[in-house]
């Protein structure tokens, strides 16, 4: 869930205002506060001091857009610029539910793909005394979500759905991260197992669920309006993360590394990227001995051959045409939406995706 979660966040933090973002930094530290107090448990002082220092480490660091984006999108629905003091509590709570929701995926996803760094800083399982200790702080971590939920939305309307909602798009992430781990098997590359419909899955369900859905679904509910009714609006949401993550996968080749500010590893990863399923779609029986023999390897001269066949393939020209073709089609299906509030919500999403550099 990695490179391209943090991708998506920088993404569609872009818009939130500074009074968003003031306010929601606010409420970070009455959350964790009340998570210190929980009275379900009787802290020693020691695993206090454990906790206040484990959701810093791993829930803060990030642009948090995903949460701000529930605060944006709410405000949208509304129609109003400033939200009611208890409003902004509800948005802010249910936005910070996200990002702990992404610290706990984050948390497990380093252990698994064996990460040295997440956000500048060492993965939170190789800070020294943590360990393994970390998958029980990410259990730990996903259980403070049903707290703030019971805690601050029992008694709403919607509180069952938000429920739902959370174990629903956890279900599908990690799901998705299941169909990525055992397509990409460490040490293990066998890219007949790569293409379009294997991509696509796995992209829906680690990314697009939790990064574009849930945050307008948290702020449709907030809104009083069921989910059952917007099929539509999560299609759309969920079809723009598709969209966002083949940028990604465009970018981590094609993009300048002094924009992105990463330089990319797809290749050398092994990744089940777009590029690799389209060059597999596209090449001949010659061309997939190149990607065979280079695909998945660190050294400078493979991934320079793959880089090479990319090209020979117009990969840049496949990627465009695709790029235009999603855009249209994203632009057709939400203007057909009858809400002009939420066309805006949808809008602001892809207006801050499209054509990006980063």
């Amino acid at each position: 869930m990695a490179a391209a979660a943090a991708a998506a966040a920088v993404a569609l933090s872009n818009g939130s205002s500074g009074d968003s973002k003031a306010e929601f930094a606010e409420i970070y530290n009455k959350l964790k506060q009340e998570m210190l107090e929980d009275p379900a448990f009787e802290f020693t002082d020691e695993s206090l001091q454990w906790i206040d220092r484990m959701l810093d480490y791993n829930v803060l660091g990030g642009k948090c857009n995903r949460g701000l984006s529930v605060i944006d999108s709410y405000k949208i629905l509304k129609g109003v610029d400033v939200l009611s003091k208890e409003e902004t509590f509800l948005a802010c709570t249910l936005g910070w539910c996200i990002e702990w929701l992404q610290a706990y995926f984050l948390v497990l996803d380093d252990i698994m793909d064996n990460s040295q760094t997440r956000r500048g800083q060492p993965c939170w399982f190789r800070v020294p005394q943590v360990g393994l200790i970390a998958v029980n702080d990410g259990i730990i971590l996903r259980s403070h979500i049903s707290r703030i939920l019971q805690r601050h939305y029992k008694g709403k309307p919607y509180y069952v759905d938000l429920i739902d909602l959370f174990n629903e798009v956890e279900f599908k992430s990690a799901s998705g991260q299941l169909l990525d781990l055992i397509t990409t098997h460490e040490g293990e590359k066998d890219l007949t197992k790569y293409n379009l419909n294997v991509h696509r899955r796995i992209v829906q369900y680690k990314t697009s669920y939790y990064s574009f859905y849930l945050p307008v679904a948290c702020a449709l509910l907030l809104s009083g309006e069921n989910l059952d009714n917007f099929g539509d609006v999560k299609n759309i949401l969920v079809e723009m993360g598709t969209y966002f993550q083949v940028q990604d996968d465009y970018l981590d080749c094609f993009g300048d590394p002094e924009i992105i500010g990463k330089i990319g590893t797809d290749i050398e990863d092994n990744k089940c990227s777009w590029l690799v399923v389209q060059a597999l779609e596209h090449a001949n029986e010659s061309q997939k001995r190149i990607l065979l023999e280079n695909y998945g390897k660190s050294d400078p001269e493979s991934v320079a051959n793959v880089k090479g066949l990319y090209k020979e393939l117009n990969l840049e020209a496949v990627f465009h045409k695709y790029e235009k073709e999603s855009y249209n089609k994203l632009i057709a299906d939400i203007e057909a939406q009858p809400s002009k509030a939420v066309q805006k919500v949808l809008r602001s999403f892809l207006d801050k995706i499209y054509k990006r550099e980063m």
